[in-house]
């Protein structure tokens, strides 16, 4: 069982662990329950809560680069741990939610502290893995996080089984617990004192072109986060006949591969050639894994359900390959005195794909069925066949640049 358990051995990385795995806990809670909250228990028009929250995640990725670059100049366990009680603070102001304007405010904040948490917490991981851990313990969090969601989810159920004021109410409840529970837990690390003063200004980051080209390659790959979280789902019940519960079982099938191999998978990328050679594998397989998703079309419940299930298969190995190699890429081609603002520059790109994913896949992959599985297989392909020529550029404007390198 010790195998098979996400959870490192005992030390800072545990206890790292721990307090993911309580915060996520609570995002599980608000993924499955808080459209519902909003909906029927607030009863706001679904289309209003629709735009509203993709607003606010359009806003709350301005927060990323400068959060991040503060995370270099203060402790980065420290500002977590507030920012964490943030959040509790923001996702309690739910239960305050009347009306359109105000679940917009409410939103706008909670998406400004998630997503600089996110910058944030790339810097921790940095600090307490070190520049030969720091990808090992991304991909143990990783794997915890998706333990975490998956039991959040399941405990959402039963508030949604009672589908009433209460049972809502007790969601939001318990995803503020959840953060408050995650920022005690992190202050019991180490304090992490920032290695270097560093003078750079917060969005000088954005300026290093050749980290932001490598980091836009990943991002484009990235977007297999919307597949199957919106299409796969979405193909499933309207263009295969497979019935309604495969979309569950291929969920089931990414969450468990991930729990299992997260971490065995992120092996050997610590630096950036093997990282971008494991990238290009990465796309590869994500592009192998669009035929099968376009040969379920029109078949039958048997034969969708294995060609789902084996292209679920492909899509989760190379979602962990990208993972792990794009942390790499992110750590080892950023300012050693920088890796937050780095890292939130990362973070960035990566949370602008995945807000402008939806509006791009659907119309390609469920309007354009078939051909549009291929021609996203192309793209994922490409972008992983370009990762190392983009990095070998990265590493060369850097080799010449010895400032980037330079506390």
């Amino acid at each position: 069982m010790r195998r098979l358990s996400p959870l490192p051995p005992p030390g800072p990385l545990r206890t790292l662990s721990l307090a993911t795995l309580a915060n996520t806990v609570g995002t599980g809670l608000w993924l499955a329950g808080g459209a519902l909250y909003l909906t029927r228990g607030v009863g706001l028009p679904a289309a209003a809560v629709a735009a509203g929250l993709t607003v606010a995640g359009l806003v709350g990725l301005t927060a990323s680069v400068p959060l991040g670059a503060l995370a270099d100049r203060r402790d980065p366990r420290t500002l977590r741990a507030l920012l964490q009680v943030g959040q509790a603070v923001a996702a309690g102001a739910y239960l305050l939610v009347d009306s359109v304007p105000v679940f917009l405010l409410v939103a706008i904040l909670e998406s400004l502290l998630a997503t600089g948490n996110l910058a944030v917490r790339a810097a921790l991981v940095a600090a307490v893995g070190g520049p030969d851990g720091r990808v090992h313990a991304f991909a143990t969090l990783r794997a915890v996080a998706n333990l975490g969601i998956a039991v959040g989810s399941g405990l959402a159920g039963f508030a949604l089984a009672a589908d009433n004021q209460i049972g809502y109410r007790a969601l939001v409840v318990g995803n503020v617990l959840t953060y408050l529970l995650s920022a005690a837990l992190l202050l019991r690390l180490p304090p992490q004192p920032p290695v270097a003063v560093t003078r750079k200004r917060p969005w000088a980051a954005l300026r290093d072109g050749r980290f932001v080209a490598v980091s836009a390659a990943s991002a484009v790959l990235s977007l297999y986060v919307t597949l199957l979280g919106l299409v796969v789902p979405l193909w499933i019940v309207g263009r295969t006949g497979a019935p309604p519960p495969v979309v569950s079982a291929v969920l089931l099938v990414n969450t468990v591969l991930t729990v299992l191999l997260a971490v065995r998978l992120s092996r050997g990328v610590d630096r950036a050639a093997p990282a971008a050679r494991r990238m290009r594998r990465a796309g590869l397989l994500l592009a192998a894994a669009t035929p099968l998703y376009a040969l379920s079309a029109g078949r039958s419940a048997g034969p969708a359900t294995a060609l789902l299930l084996a292209a679920t298969v492909l899509l989760t190995v190379g979602d962990l390959w990208h993972s792990s190699a794009g942390a790499g890429l992110a750590y080892d081609l950023a300012a050693p005195d920088a890796i937050g603002a780095y890292q939130g520059v990362d973070g960035m790109l990566g949370g602008l794909a995945r807000a402008v994913g939806p509006a791009l896949l659907t119309p390609l992959v469920l309007g354009g069925g078939g051909p549009g599985w291929l021609v996203l297989g192309a793209v994922f392909a490409g972008t992983g066949l370009a990762v190392p020529t983009l990095t070998r550029w990265a590493r060369d404007g850097r080799a010449g640049h010895p400032e980037r390198m330079a506390a």
